[in-house]
């Protein structure tokens, strides 16, 4: 995909979720969840690069003592369908031994990332795990013990990109949550 692809991708998309839906939701989430994370001293995990704008916009809206790091493990690496294999480029750096731990991801999908992220988390010794993801994506395929504790917007089994998800490497940072265009 080249940047003339990527505007006509963004072209021809349909909206589902304006940037005023979005960020109406994540008010929404981070009030939420901001009661039950304000008493436990979390370590928050966004999960590179797609969670960096979720991750963004709940920091700038909770006001209570946390510690911030990231992870990036992923199965697409620029490609529209992802491999069974979870790839690690990066591990967090705070220890997580007895800590509640928030997940900060952009879309549950398959859910085999963030499975692979939460038995990663277990290993190293979290108390609690918590998982926060803008979009849910109802996809058919998906166990159904892999759920998200806490999601601002639920989508259906399309090609997503927008507020931090992408398509082909691009349009991360579309103003919305866009679905590609069927054909």
């Amino acid at each position: 995909m080249n940047p003339e692809q990527a505007r006509a991708t963004l072209r021809d998309a349909d909206c589902l979720y304006s940037r005023d839906a979005v960020e109406t939701a994540i008010d929404r989430l981070a009030e939420r969840t901001a009661h039950q994370l304000a008493d436990e001293n979390p370590l928050v995990l966004g999960v590179m690069n797609g969670g960096v704008v979720l991750l963004g916009g709940l920091l700038t809206r909770w006001s209570f003592p946390m510690q911030v790091d990231y992870l990036h493990a992923t199965r697409y690496r620029g490609a529209t369908r992802g491999e069974e294999q979870l790839h690690w480029l990066s591990l967090p750096h705070q220890s997580m031994q007895g800590r509640t731990v928030v997940i900060v991801d952009d879309i549950l999908d398959g859910g085999i990332t963030l499975a692979g992220i939460q038995n990663f988390c277990r290993e190293q010794g979290a108390r609690r795990l918590v998982t926060i993801v803008l979009v849910d994506k109802a996809t058919p395929e998906r166990d159904p013990s892999i759920t998200a504790d806490h999601a601002a917007l639920e989508a259906p089994n399309r090609y997503l990109f927008g507020y931090g998800m992408d398509y082909q490497d691009y349009l991360r940072n579309a103003p919305g949550i866009f679905a590609v265009a069927e054909n």
